[in-house]
């Protein structure tokens, strides 16, 4: 049953990423204590984010600062009883920069009691 409820999560996730709905995904798959841990912190950010508000804030400062070409996700890769992976593709312009970057990420989600309640992200 567990693994179920984990599956349906990251199919959840991935779906909405993939239809651009993260917004959605927060709102109905996230704990309200979730936690989000970068690789590095983005500039004049941390690298650990904690609680839902922190990490739709996070996501507003991504989509406020970046011009999104495309993205593509990858998944879900499912890891034991409570974690999955999804590979994340993107090709973003920098606002403030004007730098064009293609970059590729893992990010590795953690489901407590049928919330995501931590996602970890690792670059290239």
């Amino acid at each position: 049953m567990a693994g179920e409820t984990v599956k349906s999560v990251a199919e959840r996730l991935v779906k909405y990423c993939k239809e651009g709905k993260e917004a959605q995904g927060l709102k109905e798959l996230y704990a309200p204590d979730a936690v989000s841990v970068e690789a590095m912190a983005p500039p004049g950010g941390k690298a650990r984010t904690e609680g839902l508000a922190g990490i739709k804030g996070k996501h507003d400062w991504w989509n406020g600062a970046h011009t999104i070409h495309s993205t593509t996700v990858e998944g879900p890769f499912m890891h034991g009883r409570n974690r999955f992976g999804v590979i994340f593709s993107m090709d973003v312009t920098n606002k403030q920069s004007k730098e064009r970057i293609q970059m590729k990420e893992l990010a590795i989600y953690t489901v407590r009691q049928g919330k995501i309640s931590k996602e970890e992200f690792f670059y290239g």
